[in-house]
């Protein structure tokens, strides 16, 4: 849901630069080469292995806890990530429209960052080289600083408009913050939509996150621009089978659900 701006020294190469190496260590530091190819799909590899979080990942999950409880002026009896579902829940009920939900969630998002650092990455970094080194940028902070809310991610190529692919790219395996909300609402509400905007807005990147609600994985295209919402398939889903609400509709209704009704 969110991305943490961070320095990983690349060396970057916007031609067409020899094989990429996994990653060389330098004194021991990963030190990663980042780069943009004219045409055809590239995969990076990063680690795949179960992300287990450790005390910096409390840390963060605990931050990003509080800014949501500020905005929401509830908080949850329940610890860790379970009271942030809570929370989240909360967040949706309210809203008195989708709007005013996603405007909230931009608002923990912006709250995340010291104003001047958006500001200065919109200014400064955002428009250099058309967007893409900004773009590969927030990818990499991205999966490395954001596994603790969506579990296990790997950098990879996405498809640009202009034809070019680069390495901007970020898949989650199976998002957590999916699975243990178990609502497509909230989803695309606190997440999808809100996160779209606060890159764009704040960060002057254009990023569209596909979800996949039948494997719970994500796609992030970060320098991608999002379809219109009426050509969004993240935004004419059914509601997902583990919904206890899904459940409880189409026992009373007798009809399998359409579309969830808080998209």
């Amino acid at each position: 849901m969110n991305a943490l701006l961070v320095s990983v020294s690349p060396s970057l190469s916007l031609s067409s630069p020899p094989p990429l190496p996994r990653h060389e260590r330098v004194h021991g530091i990963p030190r990663f080469r980042i780069l943009c190819s004219p045409a055809g799909s590239q995969q990076i590899d990063m680690p795949r292995s179960e992300y287990k979080p450790g005390a910096f990942d409390a840390l963060l999950l605990q931050f990003f806890r509080k800014k949501m409880v500020q905005e929401v002026g509830w908080d949850s009896e329940k610890p860790g990530y379970v009271g942030l579902i809570e929370v989240a829940n909360h967040l949706m009920i309210k809203g008195k429209s989708i709007s005013e939900t996603e405007r909230s969630a931009v608002r923990v998002l912006v709250s995340l960052f010291p104003p001047l650092l958006l500001d200065l990455f919109k200014m400064l970094i955002a428009p250099i080289n058309g967007g893409k080194v900004a773009s590969m940028m927030l990818a990499r902070a991205t999966a490395m600083l954001c596994q603790w809310l969506m579990g296990p991610c790997s950098v990879n190529s996405v498809d640009l408009a202009d034809g070019s692919s680069c390495s901007s790219g970020v898949f989650v395996e199976r998002c957590k913050y999916l699975e243990e909300s178990k609502c497509l609402g909230v989803c695309v509400n606190t997440c999808k939509l809100p996160t779209q905007t606060f890159f764009r807005d704040y960060m002057g990147v254009p990023l569209y996150m596909e979800p996949n609600f039948s494997d719970y994985s994500c796609q992030f295209n970060f320098g991608v621009p999002p379809p219109p919402p009426a050509s969004d398939k993240a935004l004419q889903e059914p509601c997902l089978a583990i919904c206890p609400n899904a459940s409880r509709r189409r026992e009373l209704s007798g009809r399998e659900i359409e579309q969830c009704p808080k998209v």
